[in-house]
This record gives structure tokens, C-alpha cells and sequence, in this order.
């Protein structure tokens, strides 16, 4: 995503923490399927878009990986925006785009307020057509194409700002506060998650902004991973058991925000953030839209929607995702889908034969 910027709810667990939040006592009712305008249930709302979902940010990867190393990020973001964009068009949707690459007169395509598709379902969508455009023109980890549907009003329509973070696994949601000490939280976090808080790894944006906070989480014996880019799928990671992190801190985007607290609410993770004004415009902009920067968001404010469909696939590799890999006539792409509502959570691995002559020898 390109920017102007400068520098509790409990969803039902995930099948990577069923066990851990078990054991920490973590209720994971199923939650009841309210109708939407078009007497459809939330179930048949996720069944009918979660694959079509999927195969909008895989066309999103593909298109992007064609510029993956060429350090052109304006390619590599334009190429994914293009292709994003064609393949939302073609969905069963009425869709707005309320997370996007700018505003109208900053961005030429998925703009925030774009209208895109015809169909039936009513929907608000977050989108990232490349998370880590920078990162994906050098060929560095963690680039994705990430997006998130919701029903109308199901998924906050966030000022392009910074904000503070705070992302935690399922065993350790509704525990922390944002408002509490660095210090504190690791403590809750190690208690929640039934380890030392020197056995914790905590990822931070690797920031001048955040020498401090870094220091701080140093001292208590916490661990910290440093990333350059890329704090969606880093809350994504938070998310997921066995992916080595167990927290993210700091200050990030906004609208990275908003697409975090959909997987978030997916996993059944938790996350926290206050909306960071710069400036006297920011603020303005805020009071314009209804943000109280004084005000702790949680996943149930950042993505109030009983419906919602979120997917990411990996255009560079990462801990969680595979990157694109191509091969004669085609590529491989691996992306993570998942519903609210239905509560699955799918790792789909896919071959897609760009030549009409192309062909694969399949190996498990």
C-alpha cells in the first residue's frame, strides 16, 4: 500500500491455539448467524465469498510477483492494485472500499469510497494490494496481497495515520491494556501463555521512534524480532501457535490496523490501538470522522462485522506464507483464507498454469 504518511472482542479460537487457549480457560462460543438485507445467513455470506476472496489476492500475488526484485515498488504496487481491482469487479458484490490506497485524487484505482462489483452481497472492504511494496522490489520477506470483507458497516473506516499497537495471541486476549506499562503486559502475556517472560519474542517495527520501547522490552529478558516492513502479517504471526513470535508493539499504520483486527477476529487474537495525530490537520481530519485519540480501539471497534472474510497470499517468502514461485508456463502461490462466522481457517496451496501448454509434475 502506498501512503502519504510520514513517519475485546473474542472470536472463537483458531485451530492453531484450540489446546493453549483451552487450557487458559478461553470460552469460544459459536456465534449466531444473524440475516443480512438479503435474507441470506453469515454462513452462506462466507461460503459463497471465501474462495472468490482467495482468488482475488492470489491474481493481486501473481500480478506483483512479476516485478518481485527489480526494485521498482511503483510496478510492483500498480501491478497488484490492477489486478486486485479486475478481480473484485467480478465478485457477487456490491462493494466499498473503505481501506484502500488513498483517497480519489491521490490513488487511480481502489480508492477509498470506490464502488466495485455488481452483484447482490452488501459489502465494506479493506485492501492491501501489496503489503510491503518496498520490500517485495528488493526481494525481501514478508511481501503479501492481503484483503478483508465484511457486511456494510463492519469494518472501520480508519484516517491514513499512525497508529499504536498492541497484538496479542487468543490465550492472552482481554488481558492486556494498552494503557498499562510495557512491563506489565509481558508479565500477563508470560502468565497467559504459561512461559517466562524471557522465553517471550516480542516484533517491533524496526523504528527510531521505538528505541525506547525496544529498551524496555529488552530489559524485562523479552526477546525482541525487528522487521522492516510488514505489520500485518507480523499480527498475523501473533495469531498463529508455533510461528516463534507471541506479541507485536509499536506504532504502525492505520489502515494496517483495520486489516489486522480482521484477522485478529478470525484467530480468535486480540488487538489494541490508539489513533496517533501528527498534527493539528490530523486531528481535524479525526474530529471529521469521528476518531477520539484518546480512546483504546479494540478488535470488536477496529471490525464490529458478524461477517467477515479475510485473505492473504504470500508474494514473497515468509514465516507464514510461502512467496510466489514460478515455474515455466506458471506459478505456485500459498495463502491463508479464513472466516468469522464459519470458523475455518484454510492454508491453500495452488498451482496456476499461465500457459495453455504449461504443465506440472505434482509432489507431496
Amino acid at each position: 500500500m502506498t501512503s502519504k504518511r510520514q513517519p475485546s472482542d473474542k472470536a472463537s479460537s483458531s485451530a492453531a491455539y484450540t489446546e493453549q487457549a483451552a487450557s487458559a480457560g478461553a470460552a469460544a462460543p459459536r456465534p449466531v448467524a444473524p440475516k443480512n438485507s438479503h435474507n441470506k445467513t453469515v454462513q452462506s455470506f462466507e461460503h459463497a465469498l471465501v474462495l472468490e476472496t482467495a482468488r482475488v489476492t492470489e491474481g493481486a500475488a501473481l500480478a506483483a510477483s512479476k516485478f518481485m526484485g527489480l526494485g521498482d515498488k511503483n510496478a510492483v504496487d500498480g501491478a497488484g492494485t490492477e489486478a486486485m481491482r479486475e478481480l473484485l469487479n467480478s465478485l457477487d458484490i456490491r462493494g466499498t472500499v473503505v481501506i484502500g490506497e488513498g483517497e480519489m485524487d491521490e490513488a487511480p484505482m481502489l480508492y477509498i469510497g470506490e464502488q466495485v462489483g455488481s452483484g447482490q452481497y452488501e459489502v465494506d472492504i479493506a485492501v492491501d494490494p501489496v503489503e510491503g511494496t518496498e520490500v517485495t522490489a528488493k526481494g525481501l520477506p514478508n511481501g503479501l496481497a492481503v484483503i478483508a470483507i465484511s457486511e456494510r458497516g463492519g469494518l472501520m473506516h480508519a484516517p491514513d495515520c499512525y497508529m499504536e499497537k498492541l497484538i496479542v495471541p487468543p490465550p492472552a486476549a482481554g488481558r492486556v491494556n494498552l494503557d498499562w506499562p510495557v512491563e506489565a503486559n509481558l508479565n500477563v502475556l508470560a502468565q497467559s501463555l504459561a512461559r517466562d517472560v524471557d522465553d517471550l519474542m516480542i516484533t517491533i517495527l524496526d523504528r527510531e521512534r521505538h528505541a525506547e520501547l525496544i529498551r524496555r522490552v529488552r530489559a524485562t529478558g523479552a526477546r525482541v524480532k525487528l522487521i522492516g516492513d510488514g505489520d500485518v502479517i507480523a499480527g498475523i504471526a501473533v495469531g498463529v501457535r508455533g510461528s516463534g513470535v507471541h506479541a507485536l508493539m509499536g506504532s504502525g499504520g492505520a489502515p494496517e490496523g483495520v486489516l489486522s483486527a480482521a484477522a485478529c477476529k478470525c484467530l480468535g487474537a486480540e488487538i489494541q490501538g490508539r489513533f496517533l495525530a501528527e498534527d493539528d490537520a490530523m486531528r481535524g481530519r479525526f474530529k471529521t470522522m469521528g476518531v477520539d485519540e484518546k480512546r483504546v480501539y479494540k478488535t470488536a471497534d477496529l471490525a464490529p462485522g458478524s461477517q467477515m472474510v479475510f485473505s492473504a497470499t504470500g508474494i514473497t517468502y515468509g514465516e507464514i506464507l510461502d512467496g510466489v514461485r514460478r515455474f515455466a508456463g506458471g506459478a505456485r502461490t500459498h495463502t491463508l483464507v479464513m472466516g468469522y462466522a464459519t470458523r475455518v481457517v484454510r492454508f491453500i496451496d495452488s498451482i496456476h498454469l499461465e500457459d495453455d501448454k504449461a504443465r506440472v509434475t505434482i509432489r507431496v
